[in-house]
């Protein structure tokens, strides 16, 4: 979910992508009947293969199971923003289109309204494991015409992460809970003062972070205002998004306090494209960043084999749940995503693509991939698995974060209301705009990404 060196370099690196990823796809999905052709993220990390092992694992699986038939796995190496740009220009032809894809739950929707995937109804009726998924997830997935369009691979949650080295110096408590907002900008404050030579708080902001900034900080703190009853983003009862509110002043200022008070990173660095990768593979695991507010599935960072091993980091690293903002209930709040896995309209060996996807998700391979990328189970025969459980430090913590969680609005509209949110973080990180500025911009950009389905509370 990440930003841009420098606006020329990111153009050429855009357009080596593009080219990279379309003559990937060879000449067709359809080209061989017997080869299914499989299109994921690649981490732009190359020291994590966290993905590409598993499929790689899953291909030699699913090559012994279908004598005969191939599996091609067509990787796209990109931050998130520029994945989705890529992945959306695969699937508006049969020439290019994958016969399986790796979709965020967050542009599923938009996909979909857009005629590029397949609804999956009639193959998910055949498969008995399709009832072993929790309904949330299932939902995610799941268009305004109540089909299905994307088998869930897992689901995560969020919270802050915090160095408990760097707080010890800090004269701060290991065992660290903010209550509130204010909790936090005081920790992050007392690391500064005490604590030279470290960032004392990470934020994903901006463009370049993409969906990582709209979700990992902006989301975190808008559902954090609210009484958790109801949606601050999207009113379901009017079914239109929501301009103008308090509760999006007070997320900005948030943002627009921790850099004006330089208690994250330099605006540079914050808004760089790979800052994901710098906060996982080189801020933490080096004892450089007090506070991150971050994802689940950030240990996969640190397995062996990664290139950034470290495995002590449970027991130098704290978890705290990001508090509400003047600590009403619920007290604490996160947000929840995750990937599916959907078939293009014109793929042109659909029902390999499903026999893969079945392939992936036996109950032992599931399993397999939540513990391998950090991830939370969208299975209950897996959740309930004791082995699952205690797999890896953090699990617990996480998982019982989904009982405090909330889902993105994921309707067709959401990917420009996102885009509209990280211009208007961008503008209070960088100084450029004023809170009321940028909080007045959005509502302008929310007008013309909505058709004007806009309402005020």
């Amino acid at each position: 979910m990440p930003v841009r060196p420098t606006a020329a370099i990111t153009a050429l690196l855009s357009t080596a992508l593009a080219a990279g990823a379309l003559t990937g796809c060879g000449s067709g999905s359809g080209s061989s009947p017997d080869t299914v052709k499989i299109s994921f993220k690649q981490s732009t990390d190359n020291s994590i293969r966290v993905m590409d092992d598993y499929l790689a694992d899953i291909k030699r699986q699913f090559e012994k199971r279908y004598p005969g038939k191939k599996v091609q796995l067509v990787p796209i190496k990109a931050p998130d923003s520029e994945y989705y740009t890529k992945l959306q220009q695969m699937l508006r032809s049969p020439k290019t289109a994958p016969d399986l894809v790796y979709e965020d739950t967050f542009l599923i929707n938009s996909d979909i309204t857009s005629g590029y995937l397949k609804p999956l109804d009639a193959y998910l009726a055949k498969w008995p494991d399709w009832n072993q998924f929790i309904d949330t997830a299932k939902a995610a997935a799941k268009a305004e015409d109540g089909k299905t369009y994307g088998v869930p691979d897992g689901t995560d949650t969020r919270g802050l992460w915090f160095d408990k080295g760097i707080f010890k110096r800090a004269g701060l408590p290991a065992d660290w809970q903010p209550k509130n907002w204010e909790d936090v900008l005081a920790a992050a404050r007392t690391v500064k003062k005490k604590v030279p030579g470290v960032t004392p708080i990470n934020l994903y902001t901006g463009k370049p972070a993409g969906e990582a900034a709209t979700m990992q900080t902006f989301e975190m703190l808008l559902y954090g205002t609210s009484d958790g009853t109801s949606d601050p983003l999207y009113d379901k009862a009017s079914k239109k998004w929501i301009a103008g509110s308090q509760g999006f002043r007070d997320a900005l200022r948030f943002v627009e306090t921790v850099y004006k008070e330089k208690l994250g990173p330099d605006v540079s660095d914050a808004l760089d494209p790979n800052i994901q990768t710098i906060v996982a593979g080189d801020l933490l695991p080096k004892g450089k960043l007090g506070i991150a507010l971050d994802g689940s599935w950030l240990p996969q960072a640190w397995l062996k084999g990664s290139g950034h091993e470290w495995p002590q980091w449970s027991s130098e690293l704290g978890l705290a749940y990001m508090p509400t903002q003047h600590g009403q209930a619920p007290g604490k709040v996160s947000m929840s995503g995750g990937w599916t896995w959907a078939i293009p309209a014109k793929a042109g060996n659909p029902d390999l693509a499903f026999d893969f996807v079945r392939t992936m998700q036996t109950k032992a391979n599931a399993e397999k991939w939540y513990i391998a990328n950090s991830g939370i189970s969208v299975r209950k025969d897996v959740a309930s698995d004791s082995s699952y459980a205690s797999a890896q430090p953090g699990i617990k913590f996480f998982t019982d974060l989904v009982a405090s969680t909330h889902y993105r609005p994921a309707y067709p509209a959401y990917p420009k209301v996102s885009t509209a949110i990280q211009e208007a973080m961008e503008g209070v990180t960088t100084g450029d705009l004023s809170v009321d500025k940028a909080a007045s911009g959005y509502d302008d950009a929310l007008k013309d990404a909505t058709d004007n389905q806009v309402v005020k509370k």
